[in-house]
Parts: C-alpha cells; structure tokens; sequence
C-alpha cells in the first residue's frame, strides 16, 4: 500500500507515435478497452458499442464549453507575449503568461483588449485585469462573459501542450463535446468527445453537471508522496435533479475524470456549487460512481491516479501497457477505456 503513495510508481513510457495528434472522425470509431473488475477481464471493442456494457444505467456528463482561452499579443515594449486564460479569480482573472513580466505589465491584443498584471503568484499563475477601450474612448474593464465575446473572435482554442502543433480550424468543433453548454473550461472533458449525436440519443438514462476544467488538469505531481500534493479547485455545479439521481441507488456512469470528481466531492459534502478540490487514489477511492468511461492519461499525473482509484495502481498500469502494445492513441484525442 505505501508503494501506492509514491509518484514515481506511477510512470510509464509511452512511444511519441501514440500520443494522438488529431481526433478520429467519426468520433465513436474510437477504440474502446473495456476492463471487467468483478471477471478480471479486457475486451478490445470500439467506442461505438459501449451501451453494450452500461447500455441501461445511468450516465452523467459534464456539459462546461472549452472558450478560446488563448491569445497572443504585445508588450509595451514590442516583445511577444502569450496569455493562457484559466478562471476567474475574485473580479480579476487567473492567467498563465509566456513571457516575463511584472507586476504593472500591460500586455495588448486584438480588438482594444488590455491586460494589466496585478499580482506574480508562487504557482506560476498571474492575476491580470481586462479591459477594452469603447467606441466613445472610455475604457471599461471586462467581467467574464464579455471577456469571453472578445475571445471568441480573437482567441484560439487551447490545446493541451502535448498535442505539439497549433489549433486548427478542426479543433474549434472536435475539441469540444456535442452537448457544450456552459461556457468556462480551458481544457474539455476529453472521456466526452466520443459521443456522436446519434450515440447519445440512443442513451436513456442520462444527466448533466458542469465542471468547469481548468489549466491545473495538466499540472504534474510534484512531490513523492501523493498525499503531500495540494490539488488544483475548479468550478462546479449540480443540478437539484442531478443531485437527487445521485442521493439514490442507482448505478451510474460517471462520463470521465471530471464529472467523476465532482460527483464524489457531492458525495462527500453534499454542495451543489462551489470549488472542487478532490483528489482521488488508490487510498482515497470513489464511493458513489460505478461505472466509469475515461481516456489514457500522461504518467505520474492526477488522472492516472484517479483511474486507479478504481481498480489499483497495478492493475492501471498492467492495462496502459496492454494498451501499448495494441496500439491505443493516448490523450485527449485519443482512444477510451471504460471500467465495468
């Protein structure tokens, strides 16, 4: 059980091939691993069958929508910058900037937007300020949603760092889930992008949360003992009838890393709103999802952790090595696994 705390436990090598550089179309000819705990069994299918397993339960899905979270624009000096947007913070936004700066930095983009550098925090992270100059010369600063008009048309869509190559105009529709809704997520709930329309119709049984992903989904474990790792929070929200499916007994399908870890921090707290912070692994294992559909994940991260959560670190690994040696596309883009 301690060799299950230490981060390094959780590696793995993984050729460069299989790091999936574009999404497969249509998106439910993915592969699909489906591994049975109770008959210790895997089963190479495709994405499009998975009602064959979990066809009559219940499954939930996070409906955030990925914003065009990335923008490049100048210095005052001239100099490049790049700006990964991340949350909200307070009336401010949370950042990440390639690029020294400091704090009183100003940092200019299309369409009139400035962003002024309030605050270097410890993680990385910068508190920035957005504003606009108006048609009448005023200049007005920006809450989230009319930030998000503006980035809509200057922004590019966030790709994580390992797809190595710069959005196109594929990934405006493929890096984001059929049934986007709200508007927040700088990273999608990748376990999600599978789902064709005519896949989900076919699906009862379903329900909705929002989790709005953030920046910190990539950020690497950073300390040997898993349990010293402070967890990045994001945004969620809980429907009342998506609360009440989740009060009752019925078995569930938690539709990835996401939605799972907002369904166990209800679980746990019974909130319907607020900031997520739930860490999940073999020592903290998920009491209320059954069920649970999920990508191939980068090593000694939080996802992989949170996979084996389910079915223990051995196993995980057992599993990505098959899937290695099958040929799976690992990722965002990439293949499926689905945990029975």
């Amino acid at each position: 059980m301690e060799s299950d705390l230490l981060v390094s436990n959780y590696d793995y090598d993984l050729p460069e091939e299989l790091i999936a550089k574009y999404p497969i179309t249509p998106r439910d000819e993915a592969k699909l691993l489906v591994y049975d705990r109770k008959k210790d069994k895997i089963i190479h299918t495709k994405f499009k069958n998975i009602l064959d397993f979990v066809g009559d339960k219940r499954f939930i899905f996070n409906d955030t929508k990925v914003i065009k979270a990335r923008i490049f624009g100048k210095k005052e000096s001239g100099g490049r910058v790049e700006l990964l947007l991340n949350r909200p913070f307070n009336n401010d936004f949370l950042v990440y900037i390639r690029g020294k700066v400091k704090r009183g930095t100003k940092l200019f983009f299309d369409r009139g937007l400035v962003a002024e550098v309030k605050e270097l925090l410890e993680d990385g992270s910068r508190i920035v300020k957005f504003k606009c100059k108006m048609k009448n010369g005023e200049w007005k600063i920006l809450d989230f949603y009319e930030l998000v008009n503006i980035l809509e048309e200057i922004g590019h869509i966030p790709l994580p760092p390992y797809i190595k190559r710069k959005d196109e105009e594929i990934d405006e529709k493929e890096y984001q889930t059929i049934f986007a809704k709200k508007e927040g997520a700088v990273a999608a709930p990748t376990a999600s992008l599978h789902f064709t329309k005519n896949l989900l119709d076919k699906i009862e049984k379903k329900a909705y949360l929002t989790l709005h992903v953030g920046a910190g989904t990539f950020k690497p474990v950073e300390v040997e003992d898993i349990r010293f790792h402070k967890m990045h929070s994001e945004f969620f929200e809980i429907p009342k009838n998506t609360a009440k499916i989740l009060d009752s007994n019925e078995e569930i399908v938690a539709v990835g890393t996401t939605a799972t870890r907002t369904i166990e921090y209800y679980a746990r707290t019974k909130k319907l709103k607020g900031e997520c912070d739930l860490f999940l692994h073999p020592l903290n294992p998920p009491i209320r999802v059954n069920h649970l559909i999920t990508n191939f994940h980068l090593p000694k991260s939080t996802l992989i952790m949170l996979v084996a959560s389910f079915i223990g670190r051995k196993k995980t690994l057992e599993i990505y090595e098959i899937a290695k040696k099958e040929k799976y596309r690992f990722y965002s883009y990439g293949d499926a696994m689905l945990i029975i």
